[in-house]
């Protein structure tokens, strides 16, 4: 009988193919082989004909263009053919995964009816993406393992080498590990200990330091040439030219660290722990807080794809690792916001920093900011703005409460352009203050103001409770006949927009013989009334005669 190739079962062999005739006939013939290695075998040919009959019993197939509802493609173009080979990118794929299988863990014959021919691959790729690399097309991996990549810490490119090259370093580099395990299996872990080097150890240490004679001896002028040149054409997208720089030993050190770090991160990807195009940055340590983000923010590559972020909460500079940041708030110098300190009442303080003048430190809190805002957009473009830091002050210095910002010059007379309060301070009443703040600035300008939209979701709920205060607070001291709204505007310095909207929120506007009239409801008038009295004197007021603050007369 003539023997049938079977098709391909994952991890079968080095070239992704097993036969099972062929197999059945070494496990004859060899008998004399181990029992780990005949079982192991015996194990691959009985899952090389459970595929074969399962496809051989399918009645219908589907054509071959016709593969709309497949799953997602590998980067042969094949359908995933392990558990580890789902697309990560879909939250759902794990349990897709789990219905496809009968009680005994085997894919159904109907699920595997419209499946393409498998083939060996370990991961499956989101085709949607694309490497940030300018000029990229996202094949290769730094590794030299994978046939994609999607960030830069993958990419051949960017680190000036070709996907071919890296897969030549990742045999040498298996090679050089091979040798390394062969000789610890030689020498017995309790031997070596307190022994002198052997005289291999010796050479190779000698080798070592040849090699490293050159590395302090600097670029020649060509050289040096090659590499501004270098910098000046491709700037930050590509990692600098490092040959030349040292020796040819720490080069390939360094080389050797990046592609295992690009390693770890891949499986990382590959495990679902991080996903390319979402969010990464899942938590920062802020102060004595740890706060899990909301929303993206775009902070560079190198730092979002840690997973945790390492913030000073005075200057607000971002890290990587909890010992630079130790380091780090050892020597700031720095225990409050930068610019002029307006109001203080008590431990409270707000501070009115310039964009123009303290560039980075805005920056760095509007980056701050978009990890608890959904609808910011501002990040790099600060100095049209001023912001009002608010802090709170102890022995260790003034800690970051919320702020708000407002543009310099605003034609629609907008008082708010962004506001947030950090989340270990929400529910407290700080909302309220800033709020409060931004309208007794607007009394000062004599203005009228309202937020700039679109309000984020928290926000909303903010002002409408804080202009439904204003409005009973209001109606609660008024003593005349007649209510009007522009003088309500004047007083309290809210928009009539948003007092006509939340006095219809609060049905007390009604319109009767061709006007409108605002109602007095008493009930909601008591309900305020016994809240205040419920929440006493409390410290959370701004109180107008602690501002020191006159209108700024230019930019």
């Amino acid at each position: 009988m003539p023997r049938r190739r079977q098709r391909p079962v994952a991890g079968s062999g080095s070239d992704g193919t097993e036969d099972s005739d062929s197999s059945a006939d070494r496990e004859q013939t060899n008998s004399s082989e181990s029992d780990g290695t005949a079982a192991k075998r015996q194990r691959l040919t009985r899952a090389s004909m459970r595929l074969s009959q399962s496809s051989q019993d399918t009645p219908d197939l589907k054509p071959a263009g016709d593969h709309d509802e497949s799953p997602p493609l590998t980067p042969t173009g094949n359908a995933p053919s392990s558990e580890s080979e789902l697309d990560i990118s879909s939250p759902n794929a794990s349990h897709d995964e789990s219905q496809a299988k009968d009680p005994a863990g085997r894919e159904s014959d109907k699920d595997l009816s419209h499946r393409p021919k498998r083939r060996r691959c370990h991961e499956t790729y989101n085709f949607n993406m694309k490497c940030p690399t300018p000029g990229c097309n996202s094949l290769g991996h730094l590794t030299g393992k994978h046939e994609r990549h999607f960030a830069v810490s993958g990419c051949p490119l960017y680190h000036n080498l070709s996907a071919d090259e890296c897969k030549v370093k990742a045999i040498s580099r298996e090679k050089q590990e091979e040798e390394l395990k062969g000789q610890d299996e030689g020498n017995s872990r309790h031997a070596t200990r307190h022994q002198t080097p052997t005289s291999k150890q010796s050479r190779y240490k000698e080798q070592v330091a040849e090699m490293r004679k050159g590395r302090n001896a600097g670029l020649q002028k060509e050289q040096k040439e090659k590499h501004v040149e270098h910098r000046q054409t491709h700037g930050n997208t590509r990692e600098p030219l490092l040959e030349n720089i040292t020796s040819e030993y720490d080069l390939e050190l360094f080389r050797k660290a990046q592609a295992r770090a690009s390693e770890d991160l891949e499986k990382l990807r590959i495990q679902g722990q991080i996903t390319e195009g979402s969010n990464m940055i899942k938590t920062i340590l802020f102060g004595r807080y740890e706060l899990d983000t909301w929303y993206h923010s775009p902070y560079p590559e190198e730092y979002a794809r840690l997973g945790r972020l390492y913030v000073c909460e005075f200057c607000l500079k971002y890290m990587k690792s909890q010992t630079i940041l130790r380091r780090h708030m050892a020597k700031c110098v720095w225990k409050h916001p930068p610019g002029d300190e307006v109001y203080r009442k008590g431990a409270i303080s707000v501070f009115e920093v310039d964009g123009k003048k303290n560039k980075i430190y805005c920056q760095n809190l509007c980056l701050l900011a978009k990890l608890f805002l959904d609808h910011k957009t501002l990040y790099y473009d600060v100095e049209p703005f001023l912001f009002y830091v608010m802090t709170e002050a102890d022995n260790t210095g003034c800690h970051l409460v919320g702020y708000f910002s407002k543009e310099k010059n605003s034609f629609l007379n907008y008082n708010v352009s962004c506001i947030l309060t950090m989340p270990q301070y929400m529910r407290q009443g700080f909302g309220k203050m800033l709020i409060d703040f931004s309208y007794l600035l607007s009394k000062v300008e004599e203005k009228v103001g309202s937020p700039e939209r679109p309000l984020s979701d928290l926000g909303l709920i903010s002002y409408r409770s804080y202009w439904k205060e204003v409005l009973l607070r209001y109606m609660c001291n008024f003593q005349g006949k007649e209510i009007s709204i522009k003088e309500i505007s004047q007083e309290t310095a809210v928009n009539p927009v948003d007092i006509v909207s939340t006095l219809q929120s609060l049905q007390m506007l009604k319109y009767w013989k061709g006007k409108h009239l605002v109602l007095k409801r008493q009930d909601l008038i008591d309900e305020w009334k016994a809240k205040e009295t419920k929440r006493g004197n409390s410290n959370k007021t701004i109180d107008p005669g602690s501002l020191k603050w006159t209108p700024p007369k230019g930019t």
